[in-house]
């Protein structure tokens, strides 16, 4: 078991700080964006697990996350990006690192561009797609189980949706079969 010395050196602070990526990049998901009356950090991103200290990015990536993912912030809901911590960041002319995007969700594939970096110097950012986590499908139902369904149907309507809840087995022959025949016996007794 490894003891983690990285949650004894986090900043006492209301925000995500650079100094809180010293043990790696971390991929977050947002939750929300905000927008404050802030000259100096007007965006708030909450994220999940921010622990009431959202992302509150500079301008160079506010400007990169409207490149990469448009102007309208709600949209940011949901999306994932992977914050690292960049140490050739400068603030007053000397390097004390910065946080940066390494990777978003929600892109076909990288894109580079050039942003301000300081007053008159550009910098090439290339910012890739993160692999989204694919959503897991239930397991379809059985043939039996559909086959049930269907058998068990009392009138037309309940035919109707014990179809469509079986949309896995809508090209098994068998299952097309038992659903027109008992579409037929519920006709004849006139179960509409």
């Amino acid at each position: 078991m490894k003891t983690s010395l990285i949650p004894t050196i986090q900043a006492k602070s209301d925000q995500l700080n650079a100094e809180d990526l010293i043990g790696g990049p971390r991929t977050v998901r947002v939750t929300s964006v905000k927008i404050t009356e802030s000259d100096d950090q007007p965006v708030w991103i909450a994220f999940e697990g921010d622990g009431g200290k959202p992302f509150k990015p500079c301008k160079t990536v506010r400007r990169l996350l409207v490149r990469v993912w448009g102007d309208d912030g709600d949209a940011y809901q949901g999306r994932s990006m992977t914050l690292y911590l960049d140490p050739e960041v400068k603030y007053g002319g000397m390097k004390v690192g910065g946080i940066r995007v390494s990777h978003v969700s929600h892109i076909d594939g990288p894109q580079s561009f050039y942003l301000t970096e300081t007053r008159g110097k550009k910098r090439q950012i290339t910012v890739k797609p993160l692999p989204q986590a694919k959503e897991t499908q239930p397991d379809a139902p059985s043939l039996e189980d559909a086959l049930a369904d269907i058998d068990s149907s009392a009138d037309l309507e309940g035919l109707r949706q014990a179809w469509f809840k079986h949309p896995a087995h809508h090209k098994n022959a068998s299952f097309v079969e038992r659903k027109d025949k008992r579409k037929d016996q519920l006709e004849k007794e006139g179960a509409f």
